[in-house]
């Protein structure tokens, strides 16, 4: 093999749509998680830790030529539980990888680092943090540490604020920030091969007829998105309507995720932050 690729969270629904879209005669796959991911194929090495736990990380390290770090909790959760996986993790891989040399490392932020930012025509990739949880912090922080981890080492990362990432749009609302799995792929494999990207941000998105976030750092990468939501839109529009975007959760990037931490009082959190 002439490069094998770690993977975190690789048992997990982003990793398991990128697997096979990853898969090269010449690479193999080094696929660490706290379980075994299901239907492990030629080429995958699977590796069963947590992100957390560095002497697991440091061995996994070895013989790596890039990391794609998706691992961590995808939903919203506890703040202890955030502290200790996604920004803990984050930093115990960066460092694992630092140690080891492994230069190129590609971090799967998302869209609720910013998802108090309203909706504008465009969103840019360098939006300003907004999180909207504590998830939404994980990842605020996640490209914290990558910004350091580049002008401290000189290491090549990139943070890809991911839309949404399935097989299919799953809602109105997803027809503007989706990107499909194959461009997904295409993303990764770009953001792994172009030289020298130093620290960037970018959108991990499709390029929809209704999106409404920036691809300009993503293509100068090198990234051309080939598909579109739009193919979904009349059987999703068809069940909830055209969309009102001055209502949530149409009128800000971050939808109808909220911090889970309960307000002392039993209050709502707000949802007008403008």
């Amino acid at each position: 093999m002439s490069e094998r690729i770690l993977i975190t969270g690789a048992a997990g629904g982003l990793a398991s749509l990128m697997r096979p879209r990853l898969a090269r005669p010449d690479r193999s796959l080094r696929l660490v998680d706290i379980v075994e991911p299901a239907d492990v194929g030629p080429g995958e090495e699977v590796v069963v830790a947590s992100v957390t736990d560095a002497a697991a990380m440091a061995e996994a390290m070895k013989g790596v030529s890039a990391v794609i770090h998706l691992g961590g909790h995808s939903l919203e959760a506890t703040w202890e539980s955030m502290l200790d996986v996604n920004m803990h993790g984050t930093y115990v891989v960066l460092e694992a990888a630092r140690n080891a040399g492994v230069n190129r490392v590609v971090l799967a932020s998302s869209n609720h680092a910013v998802g108090f930012h309203p909706r504008v025509d465009e969103i840019p990739d360098y939006a300003f943090p907004r999180p909207d949880t504590f998830y939404g912090v994980s990842k605020v922080t996640m490209e914290a540490l990558g910004s350091l981890y580049h002008d401290s080492f000189g290491m090549d990362i990139v943070a890809v604020r991911i839309g949404s990432c399935f097989e299919r749009p799953k809602d109105v609302r997803m027809l503007s920030h989706w990107m499909s799995p194959d461009d997904g792929a295409r993303l990764f494999e770009v953001c792994m091969s172009t030289p020298s990207p130093g620290f960037r941000v970018v959108w991990g998105v499709s390029d929809n007829t209704r999106r409404w976030i920036s691809l300009d750092e993503a293509r100068a990468l090198g990234f051309e998105p080939r598909d579109d939501s739009e193919v979904f839109a009349e059987e999703l529009i068809a069940k909830e309507g055209e969309p009102d975007h001055t209502q949530p959760p149409h009128n800000q990037v971050g939808g109808h995720w909220r911090i889970a931490a309960a307000d002392p009082e039993g209050r709502t959190p707000r949802v007008d932050r403008k």
